[in-house]
């Protein structure tokens, strides 16, 4: 099976002691990205750290994929215990960091302990330092990449770092690479933060030597750059107004399904603000998009289609310029899109302020900072809901994203199962809901594909690969490119789904969270038929000799 090479280099943020273990035989069981994180995150982090204290760690790690110069791999993997849902969560992210990575001759990086001042991290193929950096407090991500291009000659591609969100410790501050690309859901930055951790940097020249089959791979490539995919020139805002009109758009805090300025948000009109094309490293698809409008003076990458649900429909703004605005304020505060903008359109409900674009802004500075209102609201939902006297729109303490599970109820079924909460790309069953492939309504029969699609997610953060692969991979082409039966690559993502849900459990999370904030008529019988398919209990735990420990025991 092709997997990620090289060994665990393991920082402790505190002392600055760095030290390598090999890992060749997890890699080779779990090819890489997210699997491996999983399992060393399972085994290494104790199951009642504080996800704030020094117990917790953060893995960065790259799959074998990101040897290649194919399409649809520029991405990478970071897991940790969340301050947000406080279970293990795992979140990707493109841009440019991942072959810069692979070059430090890592597979993984694990960070553990705490700083007691203000740090950045340089990790190169020849060692690993610690700078204090006391002027980079408070620093927004894009005054970190400045920082870091002038006295190291490192640009944001090089970067990962947090801002002013993550030292403040918000619940759902993300980690940025390359400013504008975010490890977002979960709260990942507020651990560095917690860490004391502004900013890590990677530089090498001992790229691993991984032989990546062609055919496919440049099938792949040669059919991304060839392609006339809306996605290319709208990202994901292309189904905006698609989904408004044939399912639903949630509107003003989900008191509504659809909104009637959709025109205003949709992805013509993100299109009209688009003055470039956009990538991630190796990749011929380009579907990103970088936007302005000069006469605002804002400029931008996106908004994808989740922040225009997040800072647009639900909190009843129906201008791009606003969404693009709020959008950037996300991406140099460093903060997760979706969490943020629903956690302040539960504060404009509670203040009958939808469509007040000026206030949503200012308070998204203010949970950036944790000022005034902004310090109940940086604890998220869940946590502010009954002082703001709104209904709790969150599983696991997640915040939803914007495929209503009201209306897709397969999706809604993934929502209240997902490990890591509300998050739609955990099994994104929403595709084939919009499609059409099967219907939208009822629950019955869906654990099945539920199971399907959360064990192919995970493999696919394994790998690393883009979601937006998915018209150019079928079966065939990933057996081809990882040398292995389909139904192996699949037992690779449903170990990950397993090792996720027994931390959980053993952190006491069991039947009683895998829930939704309304009724889905069968829901709880279809969980029981997902637990029993899954081989758990009824309760929603495993048993504790159902897991297979990594290959490597906590240091």
């Amino acid at each position: 099976m092709l997997h990620a090479e090289g060994p665990l280099l393991t920082i402790d943020v505190g002392t600055g002691e760095a030290t390598e273990t090999e890992i060749d035989s997890l890699l080779e069981r779990d090819v890489g990205g997210r699997a491996v994180a999983t399992a060393l995150a399972h085994d290494r982090i104790p199951f009642d750290a504080d996800p704030f204290g020094a117990d917790n760690r953060l893995y960065l790690t790259t799959g074998p994929l990101q040897s290649s110069n194919m399409s649809f791999t520029g991405r990478m993997s970071l897991t940790g215990l969340s301050p947000l849902t406080d279970g293990l969560v795992s979140t990707n992210a493109g841009g440019y960091l991942s072959r810069n990575f692979a070059a430090t001759g890592y597979s993984a990086v694990e960070f553990k302990g705490k700083s007691e001042e203000l740090v950045a991290v340089h990790v190169r193929d020849d060692g690993v330092s610690v700078e204090a950096v006391p002027e980079l407090d408070g620093a927004e991500v894009s005054a970190v990449s400045d920082y870091m291009a002038e006295n190291h000659d490192l640009g944001p591609e090089h970067c990962v770092a947090i801002g002013p969100a993550g030292e403040n410790l918000v619940r759902f501050a993300s980690v940025m690479t390359f400013d504008s690309r975010a490890f977002g859901r979960g709260g990942l930055g507020a651990v560095f933060g917690a860490k004391n951790v502004k900013c890590v940097t990677f530089d090498g020249d001992s790229h691993p030597e991984i032989e990546i089959p062609d055919p496919p791979a440049m099938d792949v490539h040669r059919e991304a750059a060839t392609s006339d995919d809306l996605k290319r020139r709208q990202g994901t805002t292309g189904s905006t107004e698609f989904i408004n009109d044939n399912f639903s758009l949630p509107t003003r805090y989900f008191s509504e399904y659809s909104f009637e300025e959709v025109n205003g948000i949709d992805g013509n009109a993100v299109e009209k603000k688009k003055y470039k094309k956009g990538a991630c490293s190796a990749c011929a698809y380009a579907c990103k998009l970088p936007t302005r409008d000069e006469e605002e003076g804002v400029e931008t990458e996106g908004p994808e289609f989740e922040t225009v649900y997040a800072f647009g429909s639900n909190q009843g703004v129906g201008d791009i310029v606003d969404v693009m605005k709020a959008n950037e304020l996300c991406d140099q505060f460093g903060m997760d899109t979706i969490s943020a903008g629903v956690t302040v359109a539960a504060y404009l409900a509670s203040e009958d302020e939808f469509g007040n674009a000026e206030l949503a802004r200012e308070i998204t500075e203010k949970i950036a900072h944790r000022e005034g209102i902004g310090d109940l609201l940086a604890e998220g939902v869940a946590r502010a809901h009954e002082e703001l006297g709104v209904d709790d729109w969150t599983v696991k303490g997640m915040e939803f994203a914007a495929h209503d599970g009201r209306v897709l109820h397969g999706q809604g079924l993934s929502y209240a199962l997902a490990n890591r909460g509300a998050d739609h790309m955990y099994a994104a069953v929403l595709s084939l809901e919009y499609a059409g492939v099967i219907d939208h309504e009822g629950v019955e029969g869906k654990a099945e594909t539920v199971i399907q699609r959360e064990n192919f997610g995970a493999f696919r953060d394994s790998g690393i690969v883009c979601a937006f692969a998915g018209d150019y991979l079928d079966e065939e082409r990933y057996e081809q490119l990882f040398d292995a039966d389909y139904e192996d690559l699949m037992a690779v993502g449903a170990r990950t789904v397993e090792r996720e849900r027994h931390f959980n459990n053993r952190r006491g999370r069991d039947r009683a969270d895998d829930s939704l904030p309304y009724d889905l008529e069968g829901i709880d019988r279809e969980i029981e038929r997902y637990y029993e398919l899954r081989g758990w209990n009824d309760d929603g735990t495993i048993s504790e000799d159902a897991v297979e420990g990594s290959p490597l025991a906590a240091d």
